[in-house]
């Protein structure tokens, strides 16, 4: 454990592959998924973020992807066009927009799910409880920066 405090360069740039590595393997899994629906990775995006925040407002969608209205109005698009998603205006303010899956995109969702679903259990059932804790919380400190 102590020589995690000084880790190398060569030994950074490893992680940094492996964190490439599975986070491409992870999306990779649900290509044939998204090839039956004609949708990419950046719709899969946003249906786990519609799965997961059930309502959310169209500017918290954005902050959430970091990316700008034009790429997430594409998207959207695309998702109308799919059937996938609803919008219902906010009972306070009527200029926002709140998103919801329909159930056809929890459909969609779900399938991919189940996929990805599978190469992380067995990692997390292979490792052991104190792995699984340090893992996230490492994974928590380098989300937040």
């Amino acid at each position: 454990m102590k020589e995690l405090l000084y880790l190398k360069d060569d030994q950074l740039k490893d992680l940094i592959e492996k964190l490439f590595v599975s986070y491409r393997e992870t999306f990779s899994d649900s290509k044939k998924v998204l090839q039956k629906y004609s949708i990419g990775l950046a719709h899969q995006k946003v249906i786990h973020l519609l799965s997961m925040y059930k309502g959310i407002s169209i500017s918290e969608l954005l902050k959430k992807l970091k990316i700008t209205k034009q790429s997430l109005n594409r998207v959207l698009k695309d998702l109308i066009k799919l059937e996938v998603i609803i919008f219902k205006k906010d009972e306070q303010d009527t200029r926002v927009k709140h998103i919801f899956l329909n159930s056809k995109g929890e459909k969609i969702f779900n399938e991919i799910f189940e996929i990805q679903k599978k190469r992380i259990y067995n990692a997390l059932l292979s490792s052991n409880s104190e792995e699984v804790i340090n893992f996230d919380n490492v994974l928590k400190k380098i989300i937040n920066g």
